[in-house]
């Protein structure tokens, strides 16, 4: 099966699995394997093996075959799309062929492996495409030190050869595009291409007569990998959102109007039968009770202001008796400032003269 048809297939699994994407949160580790694809080497022979021969002579590259790679990774997300980690990794490729080296007569034959292996720190970014998506596209970048090794690479020709062997560790770097789908809020499948190269690499090289020197090699790599994400403080999937229940409306206020004859504070005896129904509704579904006392405008506003402090004293005392405790009425007066009938100054008015009993 070739690369491309296990990543289709892959995807396609991971489809009817897929949890809605989610930003990773807290620590995670991941792993991945796949194929490296390792670019053709400059190989550039130097020292007393290649001494009198010209560049043409000396200088050559070599090409590998598809090779494999694995990476391990532990890692911690933010929660808000940035990743960080640090990541180990291991590619192989084996030689495949090589051209150039005119000093060689032809054909060239050649065998031997190229490895890298090392720590990487990397910085990513997840793509949110928004609620309801099943997949997170990200792209990162990373520096770190690779340690690149040739395995008896050995180029021959019809009257000679020589070896490149050794490793030698340098400066690295990669850039990183994938795709993660999710398959619960913790698991993903992941979905990677990786570039990665170094610096230029200095190695051992020696000709078949033993005489040694030294092959400047390059290290260019592109990656496609497939591989597991684990995230240990994923969070939980949003509970699904429960309409609120509609508050009760609160019950109407339920008013009472006492009325008073002109100047006159004491009660009637029609005033004390509407007390008695304001005391006895004032046992169901009430919380507060508000006594307020007015005036007419018979008289000044200071007079009348005392006038409506009596009147509402007398129906609170009347309240009371009946079994209304003190501390549930809020007691007040008003005055002249709060007529029911508006008049002109000095104009007495019935409907003005009152109490007003308010049950909440």
């Amino acid at each position: 099966m070739t690369f491309r048809k296990a990543l289709l297939a892959a995807t396609m699994l991971a489809l009817p699995l897929a949890a809605q994407a989610q930003p990773v949160t807290g620590f995670y580790i991941g792993a991945g394997a796949g194929v490296n694809l390792m670019t053709e080497s400059d190989v550039n022979l130097q020292g007393p093996a290649v001494a009198g021969l010209t560049s043409s002579q000396r200088n050559g590259s070599v090409e590998f075959s598809t090779g494999y790679v694995g990476v391990l990774s532990l890692g911690y997300g933010y929660g808000n799309g940035l990743r960080a980690e640090i990541e180990g990794s291991y590619r192989e490729n084996e030689v495949d062929s090589a051209s150039g080296f005119q000093a060689l007569s032809r054909p060239l034959r050649t065998d031997g492996k190229a490895r890298s292996y090392g720590v990487m720190a990397n910085a990513f970014y997840d793509i949110d495409l928004g609620a309801g998506s099943f997949v997170f596209p990200y792209v990162g970048a990373g520096l770190g030190y690779q340690w690149h090794e040739y395995s008896g690479v050995r180029v021959r020709g019809g009257n000679g050869s020589f070896t490149v062997d050794g490793d030698q560790g340098r400066f690295a770097y990669q850039a990183i595009a994938g795709l993660a789908f999710p398959i619960n809020p913790n698991l993903s499948i992941t979905a990677e291409y990786r570039f990665m190269g170094t610096q230029k690499v200095e190695l051992d090289a020696r000709a078949a007569n033993g005489t040694r020197g030294t092959a400047d090699v390059d290290n260019f790599n592109h990656s496609l990998l497939i591989g597991l994400r684990y995230a240990f403080g994923a969070a939980p999937a949003p509970a699904p959102v429960v309409a609120p229940t509609p508050a009760a409306a609160p019950a109407p206020a339920r008013t009472f109007l006492v009325f008073f004859d002109f100047d006159r504070a004491d009660l009637t005896d029609r005033a004390r039968q509407i007390i008695g129904e304001a005391a006895t509704n004032s046992r169901t579904g009430t919380t507060r009770i508000e006594v307020s006392g007015h005036a007419d405008r018979s008289g000044t506003p200071q007079y009348n202001q005392r006038l409506s402090e009596r009147r509402a004293a007398a129906v609170a005392a009347e309240l009371e008796r009946r079994g209304v405790a003190r501390s549930a009425m809020s007691i007040q007066a008003f005055g002249e400032s709060r007529p029911l009938v508006p008049t002109a100054d000095g104009v007495r008015e019935p409907q003005n003269r009152r109490v007003e009993i308010v049950l909440r």
